[in-house]
């Protein structure tokens, strides 16, 4: 099903005026008698003209519309089929800054993503990323692209809702890295019950999530947030320190020590290894969870945070923690969505589950 709307006013009055006003549209598209039938299966043909209010609504399984550069620095609408899978795995890419880290979300390999991504620059006719080492980043085009990719998104999450009729209106997203996010899984009964009228997404990267932007509700992070529009919350320290296996065999009968490669290695434990203990590792892995199994199996000996060192009785303190990896913790959240119910709320736990655990994160458990 196609249903189109022209970009003159006079053709569709009232309905939308600028895309701002989408939320509105979606209230009226919900009373129409049409969305009964396919409510995931629409697609819409897209068009509006250089006017200074984009004049178009999008509500779309297979959003039909492209970005197309003028020299006035504004764009505009033309038709164009674009699958809403591509978007939203677009969508993955650029919150979490790159392709290995969104192979998480999406379930997809890298090389997968890569190609899909490639596919829709070319659809849309204009590069979206600049591939770096260190991730991607957005090109202009792509930054256009996020916007009205995320009223999309915003369009078809609240039609879902309005069709399943019984599931709660917000969703709080929780960014962490992978130690804190299997930490909060632990607690989820101290966070989230399902009174509480709310859902709640964990979003595990090593990455610095984009509260801004709306990648995530709440971020827990290792540094005091210096953003102008994050306002934060210390909730305590997190110490490290090197823990062994409890067999003393194989390597770290040895003295080696297990490594981190890829992604995990730009973490500041894995520097400090690197740096204090580089040509004594023997074995790597390329994810933290990884190495704590190699070092529990014998291969060697690492650096963990002692809130996951102390509470995994396979391990072994061997020092104690290192004083210049001990980091603060954060609570962060948009200044603008801070007071919002939902938020606060998981916010609130979050700060006290923390707080409540501070011996455990400090390493003040004596060492076993």
């Amino acid at each position: 099903m196609i249903v189109s709307f022209g970009a003159q006013k006079a053709r569709a009055p009232g309905l939308v005026e600028n895309a701002k006003h989408l939320r509105e549209a979606h209230a009226r598209f919900a009373r129409i008698r049409w969305l009964l039938g396919q409510p995931r299966r629409l697609s819409l043909s897209l068009q509006a003209g250089l006017s200074d209010a984009f004049n178009a609504c999008m509500l779309a399984r297979d959003a039909r519309f492209a970005l197309q550069p003028r020299s006035q620095g504004v764009f505009h609408f033309c038709k164009m089929d674009i699958d809403w899978d591509d978007l939203r795995l677009f969508l993955d890419v650029a919150r979490l800054g790159g392709l290995s880290a969104a192979t998480g979300t999406t379930r997809l390999s890298a090389a997968t993503l890569g190609r899909r991504v490639t596919a829709l620059e070319k659809q849309i006719g204009e590069p979206l990323f600049v591939r770096q080492q260190t991730g991607y980043r957005l090109t202009p085009i792509g930054e256009e692209l996020l916007r009205r990719a995320e009223d999309v998104e915003a369009a078809m999450q609240s039609l879902t809702r309005w069709r399943e009729g019984n599931l709660p209106d917000r969703i709080v997203r929780v960014s962490a890295g992978p130690w804190t996010s299997a930490f909060v899984s632990a607690h989820i009964g101290e966070i989230w019950t399902v009174d509480d009228g709310i859902r709640v997404e964990l979003v595990t990267t090593t990455d610095r999530v984009d509260i801004g932007r709306r990648a995530a509700d709440i971020g827990i992070r290792g540094e005091r947030p210096t953003e102008q529009w994050l306002a934060g919350r210390q909730s305590g320290k997190v110490a490290h320190a090197i823990y062994s296996g409890r067999r003393m065999i194989n390597g770290i009968a040895a003295g080696l020590f297990v490594g981190v490669t890829g992604e995990a290695a730009n973490i500041a434990s894995a520097r400090w290894l690197q740096a204090h203990h580089g040509d004594r590792i023997a074995v790597r892995g390329n994810n933290t969870h990884s190495v704590r199994e190699l070092v529990a199996a014998g291969a060697g000996l690492s650096i963990f945070p002692c809130f996951v060192g102390d509470s995994d009785p396979r391990l072994v303190r061997v020092a104690q923690p290192i004083p210049e990896l001990e980091t603060d913790q954060w609570i962060v959240t948009h200044h603008e969505e801070r007071h919002a119910p939902p938020v606060r709320k998981v916010a609130d736990r979050i700060t006290a589950l923390m707080r409540a655990h501070q011996p455990l994160f400090r390493g003040e458990t004596s060492i076993r």
